[in-house]
């Protein structure tokens, strides 16, 4: 029995479409981790492909079989061959997949050396049109600061709030054309860095009293928070463009504050 292929019949509308295809797939994949080599994480998959107008729609199977292929391992290495998996099975031109996943690093409390698990938001997002390739690596990070103006203007204490830092980059490439590699990592201890204190996920009373003091002693704006994520961006010969943005949760106002830069490498 031959079942009619719908998704190939003609549109009657005639306007191509930017991107069709499968969103919030959830899926289990393996990442890179800098200390363990592989870490195994659940993520959120948005995959699509450019549909011409004389095609009603595309074939949402084919997207599934298409990711089962590299049995869930995405990295930048992987991205490239999934994208090209992508537009071969869907006859596309263009190929688009956005990958959100926790990542999950150990964290040590700076005084007792409690240990616990800390939980990243990443995403990855490859793209190609044609022949040529796109992939950004993202990273939202958990920060604490404290208000430099309250910190001035009172005679004691000064507010502080927790927020993120949320870092995305583009690679350069090597002599061989590829793109360079960035760690996961690498971005979070510059966000980290780049904040008054880092947020962990267990504290003793000797690390509440260190981070608060720590806080106290480097207030910082949202402003500041993505200038020094910037400056430290800016020194990585591995990086062609990059967007930061810092957004503070802010503790004595009903509103958020918020920095953000955008970099691209002449």
């Amino acid at each position: 029995m031959t079942l009619k292929d719908v998704q190939n019949s003609h549109s009657s509308h005639k306007i191509s479409i930017d991107h069709a295809g499968v969103t919030d797939l959830q899926y289990p994949i393996v990442v890179l981790d800098r200390q363990q080599e592989k870490q195994h994480t659940v993520a959120k998959i948005s995959m699509s492909v450019d549909l011409p107008h004389h095609f009603k729609g595309t074939h949402m199977s084919r997207f599934v079989e298409a990711l089962n292929k590299y049995r869930g391992e995405i990295t930048l290495r992987t991205m490239p061959g999934i994208l090209d998996d992508l537009k071969k099975r869907l006859e596309a031109d263009r190929a688009r997949v956005e990958v959100k996943f926790p990542y999950f690093l150990e964290k040590t409390a700076p005084q007792s050396g409690a240990r616990g698990l800390m939980d990243y938001a990443c995403t990855f997002v490859g793209e190609v049109v044609g022949k040529v390739y796109d992939f950004v690596l993202g990273v939202e990070v958990p920060v604490a600061s404290l208000c430099p103006c309250s910190k001035a203007i009172s005679d004691y204490g000064a507010h502080n709030q927790r927020g993120h830092i949320k870092i995305e980059v583009r690679s350069t490439r090597n002599k061989k054309g590829e793109p360079q590699f960035i760690w996961i990592e690498e971005l979070i201890s510059i966000a980290e860095k780049s904040a008054s204190c880092p947020v962990y996920p267990l504290l003793k009373r000797k690390d509440e009293r260190h981070v608060t003091m720590q806080m106290f002693d480097n207030p910082m704006f949202v402003e500041d928070m993505v200038r020094a994520a910037a400056s430290y961006l800016k020194k990585d010969p591995r990086v062609a463009w990059f967007s930061v943005r810092a957004e503070n949760q802010e503790s004595i106002h009903n509103h958020n504050a918020f920095a953000a830069i955008e970099w691209k490498r002449a």
